[in-house]
């Protein structure tokens, strides 16, 4: 097999590629968002490609941290662990904020993790978050993006 200076660059890019896909993702953007007395950073996941990337690959998830996946109308939602290493729970959250449901999930589980009602918003947070606030179904989630 002979290697090529071109075929070296195209190596070094996916290198880098993959790298930077790896890296947590402390440069991203945070937004701020309220529940009750509690507030959250959270990175949005507002694109077929960010929703589908999630938090997979991450080792570790700052505790006022989370991600907030944003859709383009409510429908029931499916999510799963795949990749996902940080035990995680997730609210899912109508149209007008409300939590409607609230899970833990496993890391790494492929097992779908549905909800029951329709809804517009999923916020996923370090497992146990949820319960150590005493955020429940019925609280609001607040934001103004």
């Amino acid at each position: 097999m002979t290697i090529n200076s071109g075929s070296i660059r195209h190596l070094i890019l996916l290198g880098a590629l993959l790298l930077l896909v790896s890296c947590p993702a402390d440069n991203r953007e945070l937004k701020e968002i309220s529940i009750g007395d509690n507030t959250l950073l959270v990175e949005i996941a507002d694109t077929p490609e960010t929703r589908a990337a999630g938090l997979m690959h991450r080792k570790d998830l700052p505790s006022d941290r989370g991600m907030l996946f944003i859709f383009e109308q409510e429908q029931r939602m499916s999510f799963w662990m795949k990749n996902t290493h940080i035990p995680l729970s997730i609210a899912y959250i109508s149209k007008a904020g409300e939590i409607k449901e609230i899970y833990d999930m496993t890391p790494l589980s492929e097992k779908p993790v549905p909800s029951r009602h329709s809804v517009l918003y999923a916020l996923e947070v370090n497992k146990g978050y949820f319960e150590e606030k005493g955020i429940a179904p019925g609280d609001r989630v607040q934001f103004s993006f």
